[in-house]
């Protein structure tokens, strides 16, 4: 799939803005997965999606090595003011669902796919880590930081807009083929 089908695909997904991602700007930072431990978020060691669950970063820079290019794709979503959290809520649930419709998408091809999105899997109510396997492996998505992405700096990298001004908050994803 070339970026012009996958730009294609995440306008008529909804996505507000889109760019093609350059594998090669992509660099894992153990600053990001420390993130991940100080377990501010309170999913680390209680999902597969997330650390110590989606593999260490070797194991992830690993996996990443498989694939050949890629898109980033945003959801933006307008706010009263910086501490209007039902808007970042209701933003935060249209990128999901968005990404979620965009994932089944690109399955259905049957090319080799890693979604990263915005947040740990929520697939299941109850996570079944690390007692028992995923019961969903197929439909399950780490977050870009669970990698150890500064998504930010992905962002800066691949020309897509992070910071769209105050009163703004921005969701982001990529899907790596």
């Amino acid at each position: 799939m070339i970026y012009e089908q996958l730009a294609c695909l995440a306008a008529n997904t909804g996505f507000n803005a889109y760019a093609p991602l350059d594998i090669s700007t992509i660099m894992l930072k153990t600053e990001v997965r420390d993130m991940c431990i100080a377990n501010s978020c309170g999913k680390y060691g209680k999902n597969w999606s997330c650390p110590p669950g989606c593999g260490t970063l070797k194991e992830c820079e690993q996996n990443l090595k498989k694939f050949a290019c890629g898109i980033l794709v945003q959801t933006v979503g307008e706010m009263e003011d910086s501490y209007d959290f039902e808007a970042m809520m209701e933003t935060e649930a249209v990128h999901r669902e968005r990404f979620k419709k965009m994932y089944a998408a690109l399955r259905k091809d049957g090319t080799g796919i890693l979604a990263l999105g915005s947040g740990c899997c929520s697939r299941c109510r109850d996570c079944t880590y690390p007692a028992k396997p995923c019961r969903f492996p197929e439909e399950m998505t780490s977050s870009m930081e669970a990698y150890g992405l500064l998504v930010s700096q992905v962002c800066k990298d691949n020309h897509l807009p992070y910071y769209y001004g105050p009163n703004k908050i921005a969701y982001i994803g990529c899907f790596l083929l």
